[in-house]
């Protein structure tokens, strides 16, 4: 399911040149005249700091910015294809690079992706539930399911259609564990008594924006955005106001900001 808001973004960066994008950026990233933003509802710090991000994005490139809400990544990245929108914010993945283009990572939390165990379990350690036999529930999609599926050399992973599921899934006792990010798996052990976390993880997170493939001014001038955004204190401004300082962080700087051949930075 998804929606959508329309909203005319009014407000630039600080620092920003106040050029625009040229016609070819335009062309390619808001082809319909407005900046299509996909934001995963189902994910809390994408769903706090995309929007504000995506409308200085589309400020920026003098755009009115459409917010459309996913519930689910999987639905998210199958539209991809099918041009529904023009930027998002996911886990950078290589999986994902035969659909999306990253521009470099804003969001950074190191061993941020773990598991919750339900009640009982003996498991503490990653090690503890890389098992035979032992299942781990991940949203189909999700960047969780694909890293522990490289990664996982005894235990499987089981996916579900949607962070409700893969829960449902451990709380029932179809998996012994259900994989996300910490931040999320603390609320979710909160309705959970005697459920709790494992006390390593299996990865760090990076979140970047994302641009459907074969979009190339686009994915350059959203990275020069990104990397001005951190420089100027907007990525910051978005993980405050979202309520996630001490969550995660911004990301460091890439490469030195260069002028764009496209205009507009």
């Amino acid at each position: 399911m998804k929606s959508t808001i329309t909203i005319l973004g009014a407000a630039t960066l600080i620092g920003c040149a106040s050029s625009g994008p040229s016609p070819q950026v335009k062309a390619q990233l808001a082809p319909t005249g407005e900046l299509r933003v996909a934001v995963l509802t189902s994910n809390p710090i994408i769903q706090r700091t995309t929007p504000a991000l995506g409308r200085e994005l589309a400020a920026r490139a003098g755009v009115p910015a459409k917010l459309i809400e996913y519930g689910a990544v999987n639905r998210m990245m199958e539209d991809a294809a099918k041009g529904a929108w023009d930027v998002t914010v996911v886990a950078i993945d290589p999986e994902r690079r035969a659909i999306v283009d990253f521009a470099p990572a804003h969001l950074n939390a190191d061993g941020f992706l773990t598991v919750l165990v339900p009640p009982g379990s003996a498991a503490r350690r990653m090690a503890d539930i890389d098992q035979p036999g032992m299942r781990v529930a991940a949203v189909r999609g999700a960047a969780t399911q694909m890293v522990l599926s490289r990664t996982l050399k005894n235990a499987t992973v089981l996916a579900a259609e949607n962070e409700d599921a893969a829960f449902a899934s451990m709380k029932d006792g179809k998996a012994q564990g259900y994989a996300q990010n910490r931040f999320m798996l603390r609320a979710r052990a909160a309705t959970l008594p005697g459920s709790r976390l494992l006390d390593d993880s299996f990865a760090g997170l990076h979140l970047a924006f994302a641009v459907p493939t074969n979009r190339p001014a686009a994915v350059r001038y959203v990275a020069q955005f990104v990397e001005q955004a951190k420089a100027s204190g907007a990525v910051q401004r978005a993980i405050d106001d979202a309520g996630l300082r001490g969550e995660v962080s911004v990301a460091p700087p890439e490469r030195p900001m260069q002028a764009s051949p496209y205009g507009g930075m």
